[in-house]
């Protein structure tokens, strides 16, 4: 199973931009769909984006398309969501996510593998 550790959430103003890394082990990252969710508090648990796992395919929720952006690097084993125009409603505990089925992750929103999440701050 792979493990994954996210990267680069923290404080930005409304309107900036921030790009989150997740650093996946395991050689077989490149047959994983991945990734990213986030959860505020109090709400529950919901869907970013959504990646397949040579890249090709891409998901995203309603509220980001346009402004945020996932990708993949294979040859490293990192997926990162590159997030622009951010506003306050942004503000969440991301979390990167990898299964094996994209529709999993698209879908039904599931994993079979989670980070411990990163934390993003948009202040307005």
């Amino acid at each position: 199973q792979v493990q994954l550790v996210e990267s680069g959430g923290g404080l930005v103003q409304a309107g900036g931009s921030l790009r989150l890394s997740c650093a996946a082990s395991g050689r077989t990252f490149s047959t994983y769909a991945m990734g990213w969710f986030r959860q505020s508090p109090g709400k529950e648990r919901e869907f970013v984006a959504a990646i397949s796992w040579k890249g090709g395919s891409t998901y995203y929720t309603d509220s980001v398309k346009g402004r945020f952006t996932i990708s993949r690097d294979n040859a490293k084993n990192t997926v990162y969501l590159q997030m622009n125009s951010l506003k306050p409603e942004d503000t969440a505990l991301y979390y990167c996510a990898a299964d094996p089925a994209l529709w999993r992750l698209s879908t039904i929103k599931t994993a079979n593998a989670w980070g411990q999440g990163t934390l993003v701050t948009v202040s307005s």
